[in-house]
């Protein structure tokens, strides 16, 4: 292992504003992630992005043509000394609270950033340690990709079924389209098909479920098997594979009528109001969640996309003025409930691909494990690539 201070390994670079720039297929990076798209780009290869202000937990690699904005620096690597995604990893292990600047938002220099001492071991070996890492990743990116076109594919047949309506009629055809009847509905003031219904949340066959939260004071209530959901917990998978934090048995027995069987529905109605996702292990969730456990088990696809659509809706017609949701409130939604047929259709149609989405998640959740194991011992040494 030889020791470099950071700044013998990379040149940090400022980002720079883009309101100039148009619309393109160059990627916009802040210290949140990905921003949008423009036109022109500020550096082209690989690089790493230190965070400059706000979470500087959030370290980026690129590999593209991009564009920084001024909450994120990017970073020239030198090749000879470093490759740049093991020197991406490495970084990306260190708690860089306690170098903070700021004395509100946390913020970072570049003399805070060069002074950090690295220790790297050959650039052959750091390369091999690279391509264990960026396989697990890909890997990890794929399924990602594969997960969003499934669903995807699963929300064009909702979108032809139940809002355009074209779900196959008796004679296999269209419905809406082959001059399916159709009945105005005073309450969502538009036309359903004849034989449809419009119902409260709480009138289908279903129980909604508003989460609590044990007391944080008792240890003993936590860090057991019973998964505890969280907003964070929903956002961004359509199934909740994993939870930040998990109850005992005692604390989940605090709570005893709040348990959610696998299959419900869980919808965030504070905070960040919408991320629906489905329950796969007993569980429980806080009081920002309200959950619906189907008591016919073939609505719950249909529900899933109605939800989505609903808050997506609600949210782009009220904008910034859209608020909580309260357990009155999202059990008085309006729902249009298919006849049993159509429902029963729309999930034998879906329950491969939803299952298949599950199946992927499961497996990145496992490859991210590994990889979180192993990185650390990749890095110090403990493990070697390439031994036998």
């Amino acid at each position: 292992m030889i020791e470099y201070k950071l700044k013998e390994l990379l040149e940090i670079k400022n980002g720079r504003d883009y309101k100039h720039l148009k619309k393109g297929n160059i990627p916009v990076y802040g210290s949140g992630g990905l921003m949008r798209y423009v036109d022109e780009y500020l550096y082209k290869g690989k690089s790493v992005l230190l965070p400059r202000k706000g979470t500087l937990s959030n370290i980026q690699y690129v590999n593209e043509a991009f564009w920084t904005v001024d909450t994120i620096y990017y970073s020239i690597v030198d090749e000879n000394k470093a490759e740049p995604y093991y020197l991406y990893n490495y970084v990306k292990l260190l708690d860089l609270k306690h170098l903070n600047t700021g004395t509100g938002v946390p913020s970072m220099t570049f003399g805070a950033y060069y002074d950090i001492p690295i220790k790297l071991p050959n650039l052959q070996t750091q390369k091999s340690i690279a391509k264990v890492l960026s396989d697990l990743d890909s890997k990890i990116a794929i399924n990602n990709k594969i997960n969003a076109a499934l669903e995807a594919m699963a929300k064009t047949l909702y979108d032809y079924w139940f809002v355009q309506f074209d779900f196959p009629d008796k004679n296999g055809k269209p419905y809406k389209s082959s001059e399916g009847k159709m009945i105005f509905n005073e309450e969502l003031k538009r036309e359903i098909p004849v034989g449809w219904e419009v119902e409260a949340l709480s009138e289908i066959e279903s129980n909604i479920i508003t989460g609590k939260t044990p007391s944080t004071k008792k240890e003993e209530f936590y860090n057991g098997e019973i998964p505890f959901i969280t907003i964070g917990d929903v956002r961004g998978n359509m199934h909740i594979t994993k939870t930040v934090q998990t109850l005992s048995e005692l604390g989940g027995n605090q709570n005893s009528n709040k348990f959610l069987p696998k299959g419900s529905i869980c919808v965030t109605c504070i905070a960040s109001p919408g991320l629906v996702g489905f329950v796969t292990k007993d569980s429980q969730s806080n009081q920002q969640i309200n959950s619906i456990i189907c008591k016919n088990d073939e609505l719950r696809f249909y529900l899933y996309f109605y939800l989505k659509d609903y808050f997506k809706f609600a949210k782009a017609s009220s904008g910034s003025t859209f608020s909580n949701m309260n357990k009155g409130d999202f059990s008085a939604i309006k729902t249009v409930k298919p006849n049993d047929k159509i429902l029963i259709d729309f999930s034998k149609i879906l329950n491969p691909i939803i299952n298949k989405i599950l199946k992927n998640q499961l497996e990145n959740q496992k490859l991210s494990e590994l990889r979180d194991w192993l990185l650390p011992m990749l890095m110090n040494g403990q493990v070697r690539v390439g031994e036998k």
